[in-house]
């Protein structure tokens, strides 16, 4: 399977598995289960979604919300449980502004699920840790 390197966004072919112990990316050398959210911005966004074969989770936010730096913690921790299962991602819609423009971001945080290059749910709202996990489960 194709994943994105969260560290110099690479494309790694690496087999599937039910869990990995190790896997570095093949360009870079660092971990590939690095689960930090990666930032996409407008000329990484395409290539990243485009070249994952795992569900992309992005959460749409903002620095001034209140409710997107409440639920940054959750999704971190949220992004924890799925090395390799799942790729959690943040747009900055404050500096990105035509990839909120783009995808008719109306309110944040808004999560937008993309698998197989195309959004597949939305939801808009902060959710806490466990409604994430179940979200990024539906997914895989």
């Amino acid at each position: 399977m194709r994943v994105v390197c969260p560290h110099c966004k690479s494309v790694n072919n690496i087999p599937v598995k039910e869990s990995y112990k190790k896997a570095n990316c093949g360009k870079c050398k660092n971990s590939l289960l690095e689960t930090k959210p990666m930032e996409l911005t407008d000329s990484s966004f395409d290539e990243v979604i485009v070249n994952s074969d795992i569900p992309v989770i992005v959460d749409f936010w903002a620095p001034w919300c209140g409710p997107c730096k409440m639920m940054g913690p959750n999704f971190e921790r949220s992004a924890a449980n799925f090395a390799l299962k799942a790729l959690y991602t943040k747009v900055n819609t404050e500096n990105e502004q035509n990839l909120g423009a783009r995808f008719g971001i109306r309110s944040i945080p808004t999560i937008i699920v993309f698998k197989n290059g195309k959004e597949v749910h939305r939801v808009s709202g902060a959710l806490d840790e466990v409604s994430l996990n179940n979200l990024a489960s539906q997914f895989i």
